[in-house]
């Protein structure tokens, strides 16, 4: 019977790349990069962030978990992936399915509510510069870090939950990882229930993290126009530029995945899924390093100590 009650399958055949075996090895070749550039460019962002005492500010403390989530989420999915590139049968046990969720939408979800915190953060460094050593205190942001954690893990139970509470009568998923989207065609009852609590939840999170994110970017905008000079208006909008971007790849591709109808969900189209999982993690911390003069300077500090070594 396989898992408990959850389910009638003794595991799951990952078919996401199984149309694609004359180009397998250059697509193992292309994740495997990719992956390695993401673990390279996180986890050593994360590092600089932690030894370098002028980065130790709110701003950076949340970016230093945005790299840590990032990380895990691209392990999360990829070495599994890489896993079924080197195997004939790509096979998945049902615990390692419900693992893979659960850890996709609570850290997903983090990360989203990290990035409203990180909206949150520049509207108050522009808009109340003055008040903003008061307000972003240590506390605080372990208070406000706590909560998008924890918010994640409960929705993230929620869904897992859902997701295996109706016995699955086949096997065969059409993604390269346990995608609920993609679950939910392999139950034996009808699945409505699911997807409406899949689809007002997701709804509830990604809505509301989005406004607070334009709401924080409406009141910044503001600041700007009101600045007198167009040197002081390019410095302040430089210091956004990054996160604006992350932000709008983030969304982008999590509307595009979970805000349609699953009648409407493509199985082969996998192309955001990869998007979300592989890309947005590798892009984020050379997207915030590349015109942060500050991260420049510490990188350049800590290459010239190791040279001097």
């Amino acid at each position: 019977m396989g898992f408990g009650n959850w389910t009638t399958v003794s595991y799951f055949v990952l078919l996401g790349f199984n149309d694609l075996e004359d180009v397998k090895m250059i697509l193992f070749s292309l994740f495997l990069t990719a992956y390695l550039l993401t673990l390279l460019g996180n986890i050593g962002m994360a590092m600089i962030i932690w030894t370098s005492p002028q980065l130790h500010t709110a701003m950076y403390f949340f970016l230093f978990n945005l790299n840590l989530i990032d990380a895990i989420i691209a392990t999360n999915a990829t070495p599994k992936m890489l896993s079924n590139f080197l195997t004939e049968t790509p096979l998945i046990s049902p615990l390692g399915c419900a693992a893979q969720i659960y850890f996709a939408v609570s850290l997903g979800s983090a990360e989203c509510f990290v990035l409203v915190l990180m909206g949150y953060d520049r509207y108050i460094a522009i808009c109340h510069p003055l008040h903003y050593v008061a307000i972003m205190t240590k506390h605080r942001c372990l208070q406000l870090l706590a909560i998008s954690y924890i918010s994640g893990f409960l929705h993230s139970i929620i869904h897992t939950a859902a997701t295996f509470s109706f016995p699955i009568c086949r096997s065969d998923i059409h993604h390269f990882s346990c995608d609920i989207q993609a679950l939910l065609k392999l139950f034996c009852k009808e699945t409505l229930i699911n997807e409406i609590l899949l689809y007002t939840f997701s709804s509830a999170i990604t809505a509301t993290c989005l406004v607070a994110t334009v709401i924080s970017y409406i009141c910044i905008s503001d600041a700007i126009l009101k600045t007198h000079t167009t040197s002081g208006r390019l410095k302040l909008f430089s210091t956004c530029a990054s996160h604006l971007l992350s932000v709008a790849l983030f969304f982008g591709s999590l509307l595009f995945m979970y805000m349609r109808p699953n009648s409407s969900y493509h199985e082969n189209d996998l192309s955001a899924s990869v998007f979300y999982t592989v890309a947005i993690p590798m892009l984020n911390p050379f997207i915030y390093s590349l015109r942060n003069k500050d991260v420049k300077i510490a990188v350049w500090r800590k290459m010239s100590i190791m040279a001097r070594k």
